[in-house]
């Protein structure tokens, strides 16, 4: 696996350590856990949101 570096500050890596630590996982896919959680938030705030004119257009569209 290919990997980079990424700077935190020593407080955030101490906590990331120690959340990598109870989940029983390493500090990378602890990184990614939380990445694919944020992203998940941000498609649920998005469907949770107002649907757009169009969208209702083409819910309400006739299909026959």
């Amino acid at each position: 696996m290919q990997s980079t570096s990424v700077r935190i500050d020593a407080a955030t890596h101490r906590e990331l350590k120690q959340l990598a630590a109870s989940l029983g996982t390493t500090v990378g896919d602890t990184v990614a856990i939380a990445v694919r959680r944020l992203r998940q938030d941000k498609i649920g705030a998005e469907l949770h949101g107002e649907l757009t004119v169009e969208e209702v257009s083409w819910l309400d569209a006739d299909l026959g």
